[in-house]
């Protein structure tokens, strides 16, 4: 379920010093630091890869602090690399990736994350290192990942729609806090006051499972493409299969309402453990954010509220048991 780009121009750019904003806002590391810091990118320390470069474990000395570190590939494009930089230097959420700074010297482009010590949701969905989430905290993860969007979509000047929601996506903190990374490719639309449609004329990104259908298909990018990858996400958080995998069974050959599946696809281990009433909203408002037009999805706000609604059921059922 890689990254895939429609219509996109794939030249090497020539790397450019880095803007004023970023140098003002973002600590400069040099090259020989992250090399000491990754022990020369030594192959042990990989923790992870993406379209655009592998994640190593480091380790800043003057600091005493553990990072990752993403060192891009040479041919990758450092205009989404600087893109990424200035957006986490001036966006601030506790439910968004922290940058602790960059690197761009001898032709490398590198980015230097906080380092996420319980891996990425996919991990603990699919992965065989963790145990399973319980219900509660997965719908915890759920409602800081809708907060951050909904910032995203509505908390600074522009609207800045992710445009690559997934779970590998979601990096979990040692409290298993969510921080939502992957902003390489995000999108700046228009005033965050305003409705506008966004045209991305240029190429189409996304994942594969996860991609707004509609957008792939006629170019328009809206907020709401992020809230039908939410949906997504969702029904991957419930049910523990893979995002392709409920795109073909539930999705693309089914006409029937999603309702009538939710028993079927419920994760076996969260069998019997989630209140009737939480699944019954949880599902309501998955099912909205996957609807086909996207007009008819809901906000951001709305899907986080939706959210707390159903944990604050599940809570009240646990308390009465």
């Amino acid at each position: 379920m890689g990254l895939f780009c429609l219509w996109c121009n794939t030249r090497p750019r020539e790397t450019k010093q880095p803007s004023t904003t970023i140098q003002e806002l973002c600590h400069q590391f040099s090259f020989a630091e992250i090399q000491s810091a990754t022990c020369n990118f030594n192959e042990s320390l990989v923790i992870g890869q993406d379209g655009i470069g592998t994640f190593y474990k480091g380790f800043i000395e003057t600091s005493s602090t553990h990072v990752a570190i993403k060192h891009c590939n040479k041919d990758s494009l450092d205009l989404g690399f600087k893109h990424e930089a200035v957006l986490l230097c001036q966006l601030h959420h506790p439910n968004l990736i922290p940058l602790v700074g960059f690197c761009i010297e001898r032709n490398e482009l590198i980015l230097v994350y906080e380092y996420m010590s319980n891996g990425s949701l996919y991990d603990h969905i699919h992965g065989r290192n963790f145990n399973p989430l319980s219900w509660k905290r997965r719908l915890q993860i759920c409602i800081g990942v809708a907060r951050s969007l909904h910032y995203l979509h509505t908390g600074a000047k522009y609207v800045i729609i992710h445009r690559d929601v997934k779970t590998s996506n979601i990096l979990l903190d040692s409290s298993m806090e969510p921080k939502v990374s992957g902003l390489t490719f995000s999108k700046r639309g228009p005033l965050s006051i305003s409705k506008t449609l966004t045209r991305v004329e240029s190429r189409v990104l996304g994942t594969w499972g996860y991609a707004d259908p509609e957008y792939v298909a006629t170019g328009f990018l809206t907020e709401k493409s992020d809230t039908y990858s939410f949906g997504i996400v969702l029904l991957e958080v419930l049910s523990a299969k893979l995002a392709l995998d409920i795109h073909k069974e539930h999705l693309e050959n089914c006409n029937q309402s999603l309702k009538s599946y939710a028993e079927e696809i419920v994760d076996p281990f969260l069998k019997s453990k989630i209140a009737p009433d939480c699944l019954k909203t949880f599902f309501d408002i998955t099912e909205r954010c996957l609807l086909k037009e996207g007009r008819e999805r809901p906000d951001m706000g709305e899907v986080e509220l939706q959210l707390e609604h159903a944990l604050k059921s599940q809570e009240e059922a646990d308390a009465k048991i």
